[in-house]
């Protein structure tokens, strides 16, 4: 699954798109998580200055045994309310009153409240922690928007760090009732609806993306397809012209060029057919009059030159035909197919020896691979006396070896003699090598399956190796 979203276009654009959504979501939630929690405390606060505003003209009403029981009831898990002695409002003292009362749990002011004596002892919570160090920042009085028929001495305090509010009313005899609410808005993610709502838009964001970014990819993975089988060669029926403009204009232009590619061979190939052909006439006119000439040494070289040239011409038809065949592609086990050209060449008087080895399948045309193999086997023959063949596999492809006793190449020729037409052997005699295109025919047939000839030289002897794709 991993190797899915950071290998694929499909992933990589899916996990891009579900990245931006996280953001913009994340984004978007902070601002609404803000006024949320802005609106929540305005709502709090004023709930709270209208409620301390009803709790005071009750209080007022009530004889002064049953004020606190009163007070003590009316708290919440943000609010305190109490009576006691007029104070300066703001001062340590009170103060001091408004943490105790914050710092006593709210089920005990509920059990004071219906006459079960206060239990001593505090187990300061979140609010009694916060407000341990809090002074007021500011004092108004009256407070805002007080109603007339309320005391005119009350006072509105406003806690550092905006962490709440306090009221003191005085109740005209000698007591006050007090009031503070403690902002303990904190909330959480996962109590809200963005989890849900994001999962939710993911999962269609993701459904969506991948419908659509498949109809990209694909057109996409059939160019990667149709560009390999191009590449070994292979017969192959132009791409379908269809999808976006980009991908359909990609497949047009990858028609085009294949069109090219075939026309640019063909035309290449007949080129060389008819020179070739073209050839045989002179050549035979020239041996027709060599048979006139009366100096027998003259009349050999002749023969020897005409045979040299014709032998070339047959190369070159060779190489032409070689190029102008489309031989299917198909699975083949190459063991097999090594091992009996080997025992082929064997037969008929060549050193040559196959390692057995496991069996290892590809997709080739086998009598140009036949052809190519059996061009390094001869050469090895030829020029090392020897060839030892194995076959060996490899997690890109698979190699055919061909190792002889040979003198070897120089490190600074081994691709000359790719080129065609080059020897090394420089007599030009037919009885020492051929023509110069055995391996020239080799390296062609193993690019045609998309793989490579290649020459390595060390030591005694000389290792040719055709290295093809699996």
């Amino acid at each position: 699954m991993m190797s899915w979203w950071h290998k694929t276009l499909s992933g990589q654009l899916v996990a891009a798109l579900l990245g931006a959504l996280l953001l913009s979501q994340a984004v978007s939630f902070l601002f609404v998580w803000q006024e949320r929690k802005q609106v929540l405390e305005a709502g709090d606060r004023a709930e709270f200055t209208n409620r301390t505003q009803s709790l005071a003209r009750l209080v007022a009403s009530l004889p002064a045994d049953v004020r606190e029981r009163i007070a003590r009831a009316s708290a919440t898990d943000g609010t305190r309310f109490w009576i006691a002695p007029a104070t300066e409002p703001g001062s340590p003292v009170w103060l001091g009153e408004m943490r105790a009362q914050f710092a006593t749990p709210l089920a005990r002011l509920l059990e004071a409240s219906e006459g079960v004596a206060l239990a001593e002892g505090r187990e300061p919570g979140e609010a009694a922690s916060a407000l341990a160090s809090a002074e007021v920042a500011d004092e108004q009085s009256p407070p805002a928007n007080w109603p007339a028929n309320l005391p005119t001495g009350a006072r509105a305090l406003a806690f550092s760090d905006d962490l709440g509010v306090g009221f003191s009313v005085p109740l005209g005899d000698g007591t006050t009732f007090n009031a503070a609410y403690y902002n303990h808005f904190t909330g959480s993610i996962l109590s809200t609806p963005f989890p849900m709502t994001f999962a939710l838009t993911a999962g269609l964001v993701a459904l969506v993306a991948i419908v659509v970014i498949r109809r990209i990819a694909e057109p996409l993975a059939r160019l990667t397809q149709a560009a390999e089988t191009l590449g070994r060669g292979e017969v192959l029926e132009p791409l379908p012209e269809t999808g976006p403009d980009d991908i359909r204009h990609t497949a047009e232009a990858f028609n085009r060029m294949q069109e090219r590619l075939h026309r640019f061979v063909q035309d290449r190939t007949r080129m060389l057919g008819a020179i070739g052909h073209d050839l045989r006439t002179p050549l035979t006119t020239l041996r027709l009059r060599a048979e006139f000439v009366e100096d027998e040494e003259l009349q050999a070289r002749m023969f020897a030159t005409i045979e040299e040239m014709r032998a070339m011409t047959e190369a070159i038809l060779a190489l032409a035909r070689q190029e102008s065949e489309t031989e299917p592609t198909r699975t083949v086990d190459l063991g097999t197919l090594v091992e009996s050209l080997c025992e082929d060449l064997a037969e008929v008087g060549n050193d040559v020896r196959f390692e057995e080895g496991g069996r290892i399948t590809c997709r080739c045309r086998p009598d140009s691979l036949r052809r190519a193999l059996r061009n390094l086997i001869e050469n090895a023959v030829r020029y090392g006396r020897e060839a030892n063949v194995s076959l060996t596999s490899a997690a890109d492809g698979v190699e055919i070896r061909v190792r002889d006793r040979g003198p070897g190449i120089p490190a600074d020729r081994l691709e000359d003699v790719f080129a065609p037409f080059v020897r090394l052997e420089e007599s030009r005699n037919t009885e020492t090598g051929g023509v110069g295109l055995g391996l020239s025919i080799a390296r062609a047939i193993a690019r045609q399956h998309g793989g490579d000839v290649l020459l390595r030289s060390g030591g005694r002897g000389l290792e040719a190796a055709i290295r093809l794709p699996r």
